[in-house]
């Protein structure tokens, strides 16, 4: 396990989660209150055992960078590492990273003489995985290239690159994101098959890709060496299942790509219910982040249900309802927040700032007094006005402005926006 090399895909820009990206990298974006996507995959590598890590960056990488520097040092007296590759010309290559096969490419010369495997990961997807077990099974069926899926519904296929495995798991067939219903009926997984890997079907018709893949290093050398191919899904998988042994390891738990809005929004809905499918509670496996050493939470004779509130916060005599308030928000008095995700805020104000906030007229970062907010997301240092109602009021379903962003019917205030006060959207 000390041996192998870790590489983390943490490039992408995210496009789907505009604007939450807007200014930043999709593995940087916030989560829970105080984590950031990218603590995920590393957390889960770190509890593995697994402590040689690459994170190949390329878009709007600063604030990841910052993050990646400030929480992951591993010990002077080790040889393990987090290290960062960004994308950069070289005598070889003058591109950017022209997909996650490509980006991997780029960066073979780091891993030669390295490590016979190579575990490959996506730094955006919410789950918790021993690899430990992954890699067993790799070993154990003599694979050259291991993908981990996950069940899904017939409906929910489309979305994900999806595979046909045998009984004992070789995968025979690879689509990403297949909609053809005669492609999707042809990869529909016999019901014994789950049986053989003692997952419940329950009503789960199809393989999923987790976007994890375990490569030996000289079949991912070959298969990238030799070909153009710029990604996994649909190109070095599908041409590798015709020549190489590739393997299916069958995920059951908590799983999601928080890919769009409305899947980031139903992610930290779901953490804010009494028996959340995701938990970060977990004392032997927690999730690692940048330490703060902020004050806790002040709550002043407010309303709090279903909620999660952060360190560093304080909440004035306001109502709030399955939400979740982050790091050092600030929460006016006689606010309503309801079903919104507050991601708080880099800093504090001090009352200099605060003076010099009223005499030019703009808010103070965070919620003003008598706002109210619902089914919302509000990004990092945002300026709320006093009496804002953020409520979709006209109950748009699309909508894209400076200020704010309403996507599938949640609205979305970008890092550092200001609404005025008074103002209802």
């Amino acid at each position: 396990m000390n041996d192998i090399i870790t590489l983390i895909l943490a490039g992408g820009q995210g496009s789907r989660l505009y604007p939450l990206t807007k200014i930043r990298a999709k593995p940087a974006v916030p989560i829970a209150g105080q984590f950031r996507l990218i603590d995920v995959p590393i957390s889960n590598c770190i509890h593995s055992g697994l402590r040689k890590i690459y994170i190949l960056t390329q878009f709007s990488s600063e604030s990841l960078h910052r993050h990646i520097f400030m929480t992951y040092r591993f010990d002077n007296f080790s040889k393990d590492f987090v290290t960062i590759l960004s994308a950069q010309q070289t005598l070889e290559s003058r591109d950017w990273y022209q997909g996650t096969a490509d980006a991997v490419r780029q960066n073979l010369h780091f891993l030669e003489d390295r490590s016979d495997l190579i575990l490959i990961l996506s730094g955006d997807h919410l789950y918790r995985m021993d690899y430990r077990s992954f890699i067993e099974f790799h070993l154990r069926k003599k694979a050259e290239i291991s993908v981990a899926v996950t069940p899904v519904r017939s409906d929910q296929a489309p979305e994900f690159g999806v595979m046909k495995a045998s009984r004992n798991g070789r995968i025979m067939r690879f689509y990403e994101k297949p909609r053809d219903r005669a492609i999707l009926e042809d990869l529909r997984v016999p019901e014994d098959v789950f049986q053989h890997f003692r997952v419940e079907a329950g009503g789960r018709t199809h393989l999923a890709s987790m976007g994890v893949y375990l490569f030996n290093l000289n079949v991912l050398m070959e298969l990238l060496m030799d070909s153009g191919f710029k990604d996994f899904g649909r190109e070095v998988i599908p041409a590798a299942i015709k020549r190489r042994r590739v393997f299916s390891y069958f995920f059951d738990g908590y799983w999601k790509d928080i890919g769009t809005i409305p899947s980031f929004f139903e992610a930290h809905l779901d953490l804010v219910r009494p028996s959340p499918r995701f938990n970060f509670y977990d004392e032997d496996k927690p999730i690692f982040t940048h330490a703060r050493f902020l004050p806790g939470c002040k709550v002043l004779a407010s309303e709090v249900r279903n909620s999660i509130l952060c360190e560093g916060s304080v909440i004035n005599r306001s109502t709030i309802h399955d939400s979740i308030v982050g790091i050092r928000s600030q929460i006016g008095k006689d606010c309503t927040i309801e079903r919104t995700v507050l991601m708080g805020a880099d800093f504090y104000e001090t009352e200099e700032e605060k003076e010099r906030n009223a005499a030019a007229g703009a808010p103070n970062v965070g919620i003003g007094r008598g706002s109210k907010l619902r089914n919302a997301i509000i990004d990092k240092n945002a300026r709320i006005g006093p009496h804002v109602r953020l409520i979709n009021k006209r109950r748009i379903e699309d909508e894209v402005t400076d200020n704010y962003v309403i996507a599938q019917g949640i609205i979305v205030v970008p890092k550092k926006a200001v609404i005025p006060e008074g103002t209802v959207i």
